[in-house]
């Protein structure tokens, strides 16, 4: 299913643009999220995702464009409650517990009801961190709590930027069953990662950005499709070998990866290719099935290649 023809859409901007001097750090992005999905938001460092979320979130002005939230201007103020942000630090106060760190922000927010900040904990599983005061806090408390102090107000639309950066592995685990469980409670997230493998365990759609323009939007379905199993071989003669694939296997398709690589799609027994190409004189270099992933997947955009 494609976004363009998407449900109610949670984020949308049209040609949304941030300049600094003569510099354009995004270039007219046309991101479109849809509303109670998990958005990856992939791209290399400088590319642009901070920037974005901070244009959205209003942590930064934007130089031309528009933004909406759920189908409404960023700037109306019944929308923007349903913002909850964690972008770079959470600027927690380390000599306070992790309830005082909810209770303050609560308090600044205009929110009396204490018991928001024990649900919030709760979610976040941090309810039993008792005393215990945020300097002594792993980094993967850390960064439950900050997604704590985005949940008060009980936001529909999450913006977190690189929120596994720094974790364990348990953490990374936590933090994805976190983020699992606050979608299946409705939440719309847009998340941006490095952690490429990480991502594609939870995101429901992806955007890629390289240098400030979005050159794709996809959805889990569709990248599982993109990426099929495929087998590759490495040879010395690559435009004979390519003949000849062509003429004996004419259903298979195959694509030139580089300068001694095809990758044949839609074959399941490798071992006769090789040996077509040995019978005829082709040197086989390395052959083997591979399952292109995420992180594949994206380095090839980056470069151009798809």
């Amino acid at each position: 299913m494609s976004i363009e023809g998407a449900d109610t859409l949670a984020i949308e901007t049209k040609a949304l643009t941030k300049r600094y001097k003569d510099k354009a750090a995004v270039k007219h992005l046309e991101l479109k999220v849809r509303k109670g999905e998990i958005y990856g938001f992939i791209g290399r460092n400088g590319a642009g995702k901070s920037t974005t979320l901070k244009m959205i979130s209003g942590l930064a002005a934007f130089t031309e464009g528009e933004i909406r939230l759920f189908e409404r201007p960023v700037g109306d103020p019944a929308v923007r409650r349903r913002l909850g942000v964690l972008i770079e630090s959470a600027g927690l106060y380390p000599n306070m517990t992790a309830k005082q760190n909810v209770v303050m922000k609560a308090r600044c927010m205009g929110l009396v009801d204490e018991s928001s900040a024990d649900e919030v904990l709760k979610l976040t599983g941090l309810a039993d961190a008792g005393r215990k005061k945020v300097k002594h806090f792993s980094m993967g408390m850390k960064q439950r709590l900050g997604v704590a102090l985005a949940l008060l107000g009980n936001p529909d639309l999450l913006l977190l930027d690189e929120p596994i950066n720094g974790l364990d592995p348990e953490g990374i685990r936590e933090f994805r069953q976190l983020l699992l469980k606050l979608h299946e409670e409705g939440k719309t997230i847009v998340v941006s990662s490095h952690i490429l493998g990480e991502l594609s365990k939870i995101a429901t759609s992806y955007g890629i950005i390289k240098d400030g323009e979005l050159i794709e939007q996809i959805t889990r379905e569709e990248l599982e499709e993109r990426c099929q199993d495929y087998f590759q071989i490495e040879v010395h003669d690559i435009q004979r070998a390519l003949v000849l694939i062509q003429e004996t296997f004419p259903t298979v398709r195959a694509e030139v990866f580089d300068a001694c690589s095809i990758r044949l799609f839609g074959i399941r027994d490798g071992a006769v290719i090789n040996q077509m190409l040995i019978e005829n004189q082709v040197q086989v270099s390395a052959s083997g099935m591979h399952r292109m992933d995420l992180e594949e997947y994206f380095l090839e955009r980056m470069e151009g290649r798809r």
